[in-house]
Formats: structure tokens, sequence, C-alpha cells
């Protein structure tokens, strides 16, 4: 590799960049302006790639109304009954909140697709009902609401998985369908983690709710759980496409919370707007940057290359799964998953698909192991995000973490070496892949 060429020159430039602090969208955009300029190339193009990319996806128009249906799901009370609903449900366990805490991720996976928004939505509760009167160590509260926020974004709905699709152009559908039964796998792995420590650490057993009120709890958060089988429903019987289905989902969760619960001022509304648009900014200047920057990888013809050295390599099928799950397991250590989704996904599928890899499974395989890079020492976001919850060392939390994340680990090689955990469902649904 030629140190000193417009290529080398532009990554340099853009991990400088984003090293003092500017955003990797942009240092990204940056980093791409520079090389057109070095190697004597149109700087329009830039503009061309971020305009075309962006007007001609609308499937990107999934992202923002997703972030957005989680957000008026967190500012109503949609979240309180659910949570009653789950306590309700495994509450009477031995380490009945550490269950909870559990399935309430599944449940509300089927609902934002972001592992941030599950984190931050359910986060403060879960934090609060588990450490209250000293039931549980506040690292180990945080700890439990990381991992199980990482299933959000495997069970369908999923804003990685809509990225995904933006870069391979693999379905929607039956990525989202892929991810269920993965997803299940990474839930029932944690669970039996929590058994292990529940007998081991002799957890407090939950007061159990009275089988005559568990009718009412149910009624009264039926209408919460109604929203997966409304916004899957539309995608799976052909009625709405994904992103029909995320603006669906957003409706639904705004007439639940202020018509049914009345539980939404428009101070609130007005609250939750402004924040699903700075995280949708957020995320949309990463996909700028990467648009134009995957340009410049494009034209420096950098897949192929890699390709053809993988391909020298003599590579197996398996062989490359195992090496990519390795580098994406250690990139997520250092970099935000959208990034990695965006920049270093794209490389790696031209030699996928010359390998006979099946995009779903790929797909469904890079996103648990990007939601496993959010609790992964030492740059996890979700370990950030608990340690201020919580106000506990982030040391306290990761070493409460790591049981669950080599637990995780396991069920990502499951996934990995056997492919009909992914394809099974879709294809039972008519996937040909």
């Amino acid at each position: 590799m030629n140190f000193a060429s417009p290529f080398s020159i532009s990554v340099v430039a853009i991990t400088v960049l984003a090293f003092l602090g500017l955003p990797i969208g942009h240092s990204m955009i940056a980093g791409s302006i520079l090389y057109l300029l070095l190697a004597g190339l149109d700087m329009g193009t830039a503009a061309e790639q971020l305009v075309n990319g962006m007007y001609n996806n609308y499937i990107i128009l999934a992202v923002p109304l997703f972030i957005l249906a989680a957000e008026l799901m967190n500012i109503g009370s949609m979240t309180e009954r659910l949570l009653r609903f789950c306590d309700a449900v495994v509450g009477r366990f031995r380490g009945g909140l550490a269950y909870v805490n559990v399935v309430q991720s599944i449940i509300f996976a089927g609902m934002s697709g972001s592992a941030i928004a599950d984190a931050a939505g359910t986060g403060k509760m879960m934090q609060m009902m588990m450490t209250k009167d000293g039931k549980y160590t506040p690292s180990y509260a945080a700890a439990l609401t990381a991992v199980t926020s990482v299933i959000g974004p495997i069970i369908p709905p999923s804003i990685p998985m809509v990225i995904y699709a933006l870069v391979s152009d693999a379905s929607i559908g039956y990525l989202f369908l892929g991810g269920v039964i993965p997803g299940l796998l990474m839930a029932a792995a944690q669970m039996g983690i929590v058994a292990y420590q529940a007998q081991r650490n002799n957890f407090p057993v939950e007061a159990p709710t009275p089988l005559r009120e568990l009718p009412g709890i149910t009624w009264r958060a039926f209408p919460s759980l109604m929203m997966p089988v409304v916004l899957l429903g539309g995608i799976y019987t052909g009625v709405t496409t994904p992103t029909e289905a995320a603006a669906v989902a957003a409706a639904y969760a705004l007439v639940i919370s202020v018509v049914l619960y009345r539980s939404v001022s428009f101070a609130d509304f007005y609250h939750s707007v402004l924040a699903s648009a700075r995280t949708s900014a957020s995320i949309g200047m990463l996909i700028a940057g990467a648009l134009v920057f995957n340009y410049v990888v494009t034209v420096e013809n950098i897949p192929e290359s890699i390709k053809a050295i993988l391909t020298s390599w003599d590579l197996s099928a398996i062989g490359f799964l195992i090496l990519v799950n390795i580098l994406l397991l250690l990139l997520g250590c250092v970099l935000e998953g959208t990034t990695i989704l965006l920049v270093i996904v794209p490389v790696l599928i031209p030699t996928a698909r010359a390998l006979g890899i099946d995009m779903v499974h790929f797909g469904v395989m890079v996103v648990v192991n990007i939601m496993l890079g959010l609790v992964t020492p030492p740059y996890g976001l979700l370990l950030f995000i608990m340690t201020r919850i919580a106000e506990v060392p982030l040391k306290d939390i990761v070493r409460d973490v790591l049981p669950f994340l080599w637990a995780m680990i396991a069920s990502l090689a499951l996934i990995t070496f056997f492919p009909e955990l992914v394809l099974w469902l879709p294809r039972l649904l008519g996937y040909q892949g």
C-alpha cells in the first residue's frame, strides 16, 4: 500500500479528524473531498453521491420513523404497563426482576428497533425496580439492562438491519424474519445465566401477582402488546412496506399514548419529536458520510482488492465467516455500529457473495456482532449509557457483563455454524435464497 497515495492520505485525514472530536460522518465527508482534490477528480461528485444516495433510498425513511415510534412509546405509559405485565408473568420466580428485564427486552424488541432506545426507555425504570431495598447491586442491574437491550435490534423491527439492507440490497422483510430465532436464542442464553446466578447468589423472590389480577394487567397492557403485531403484520401480509410500517408504528404509538392512555402532553410530544430529530440527524450524517466515502472506496477498487486477497487465502465459507466474526468483534470494541455497517461491511459483501454465503444469514450474523460490540469493553456504547444511568464505575458494570457476553458469543457461534437458525423462518414464508 502506498502511504503517500490520495486514498491513504484520505484515510489518515478521516482518522485524525475523528480523533480530534469531529463527528465521524463529517470526518468521512471531509476526507472524501480531500481524496477527490488530490486525485484530480471533480469535488462536486461528493455532493452528487450524497444527494443521489439519500434521494434514491426510500428505505432510509424507516430509520427516523422507528426512532420516533420508540420515543413516543417511552413518553407515554406504554413502558410502565408493559413492565407491569412482565412482572406479573415472570416476577414470581427466584431472581424474578432479572427475568423481567430479559422478557421486557423481548417485547420492546418488537417495537423500537434500537438497542439504545430500549436501554434509555426502560433503563431507569429497571434500575430503580431492581435496586430498590438493595435487592440487586446497581452494577448488576445496569449490566443486565445493557445486555438485554442488544436483543432489540435482532428481533424485528431493526434499524441496523434496515441499514444493512441499504448496503447489500437484501430483503428487509426476510432479514427481519431471520432475526427472530437468533434474538430468542440470545434471550434464552441470558435467561440461562440469570437462572444460574439466581441459585448461586440466592437472588430474592418477588411477591407473586395473584392470578385473579393477571387478566386485568394483561388487558391494560394489551394495546401496547399489539404494536409488534400491527407493525410486523403489515409487512408480512404485504399491506405495507417496511418504511410504511415504521410510519404506522409511530402513528399507533401516538394514538395509544394520547387517545387511549391519555398520558402525553403537547410538551412531551414536542420534546419526543425534537429528540427523534436529533438522533435521526446524527444517523443521517453517518449515512451521508458513508455514501460519499463508499464512492471513494469503489473508485479505488478496494472491495475487489480485498476479495482477491481473501481468495488467495483459499478460505472456505465457514473460514470466512469465522474471520468476519473475529474482525467485527474486535472493531466493535472501538467503533460505533453504524460506522461498521456503512464502511466495513460493504467491503466484505462481494467476498461473501463469491463464496455463496446467503445475504440474509450474513446480515443477521453481522447485526448480532455489532450488537455485541455495544456491550464489549472498553468502548461499548451501552456500557457508558448504563454507567450514567446507574451512576456506578464502568469496571463494576464490565465485571457483571462478562458472563452474559460469553454466553452471547456462544449464541453467535451457533448462528454462524448453523445458518438454518436464521433461514428457517424466512424459507417457511417463501424465501428462495
